[in-house]
């Protein structure tokens, strides 16, 4: 039997990803905010799951412990940091203009005990920021770590609204994104005009996921245009197939002048079954977007 450990989840930004802490024998609610040791440092984060245990296995270790329930002390030496990275923010913006650099400053953040302050900046290639992460340094007397992101994580970090009216997956509640990939836009019978599948980001949608399990399981069991299929009427193929209403129309063998006839997928047996691909013109004209 596995071994049961203790944990909490923590996440340190409203839609981030949950991490795993010892609670160290407290009892720590849901929506309470802790002070915990990570890979950067000290920092303050909120309980997102509150305690339970779970099988060993499923803790990536080491497992560290909570350092304690936030303080007021701590809460405002908070609130005290992201006055400091609002300042932090425009300073950057003048001396990445002074050095000359090609990068959009998306963000910044300080770690709870402000041992490193942490710049994250877009740019369409590789940047030489070394003399940046120098002034930068002599400037705010800590470690900095500039940090190049995404177009997704950009979208994330600022957030704002999709074609849909509502405002970004990605940064009201998807703690991580999933791959996305032009195929999916083709099997769910998606014009593959970058207009209508792109987010503001510029990639793909990440709602393009959320149906795709669905379609998956339609598309096996709804004939695919170009398959051979049998009908009362006879023999055919395929024109036209609606995988969500199982409607198709068929073009039968015997009657090639007539018109397709419509009919449910129910009332035809697949002979030969067609592929959806993505073909290598249509990959390289969307390669930018994936």
């Amino acid at each position: 039997m596995s071994k049961m450990v203790e944990i909490i989840g923590v996440r340190f930004k409203d839609v981030g990803k949950v991490y795993c802490f010892d609670p160290n024998g407290m009892k720590i609610e849901k929506a309470q905010k802790v002070i915990v040791e990570t890979a950067r440092g000290i920092e303050c984060g909120f309980v997102a799951m509150d305690n339970r245990e779970i099988p060993e296995e499923q803790i990536v270790k080491p497992l560290k412990k909570v350092i304690r329930i936030a303080t007021e002390a701590d809460l405002k030496r908070v609130e005290e940091n992201k006055k400091k990275e609002k300042d932090a923010f425009r300073i950057c913006l003048t001396k990445i203009a002074a050095h000359g650099l090609q990068m959009k400053l998306v963000d910044v953040e300080y770690t709870f005990d402000q041992s490193k302050l942490m710049f994250y900046f877009t740019a369409d290639g590789r940047v030489d920021f070394r003399e940046l992460v120098k002034d930068l340094a002599a400037q705010f007397k800590t470690r900095i770590e500039l940090r190049q992101i995404g177009v997704r994580d950009e979208s994330k970090m600022l957030g704002g609204f999709g074609i849909c009216g509502r405002p970004f997956c990605c940064s009201t509640f998807l703690g991580e994104f999933q791959p996305v990939s032009i195929k999916m836009a083709k099997e769910q019978g998606l014009s593959l005009n970058p207009a209508k599948i792109s987010g503001n980001c510029g990639r793909l949608m990440c709602c393009l996921k959320y149906e795709q399990n669905a379609y998956e399981y339609l598309l096996k069991i709804t004939p695919k245009p170009g398959a051979i299929v049998t009908t009362p009427d006879g023999k055919g193929t395929v024109v036209e197939s609606n995988p969500i209403t199982g409607r198709l129309k068929v073009s039968i063998h015997s009657r090639a002048n007539a018109a397709p006839i419509t009919i449910h997928r129910k009332s035809v047996k697949i002979v030969k079954d067609a592929h959806i691909r993505v073909d290598k013109a249509e990959i390289e004209a969307l390669k930018d977007i994936e």
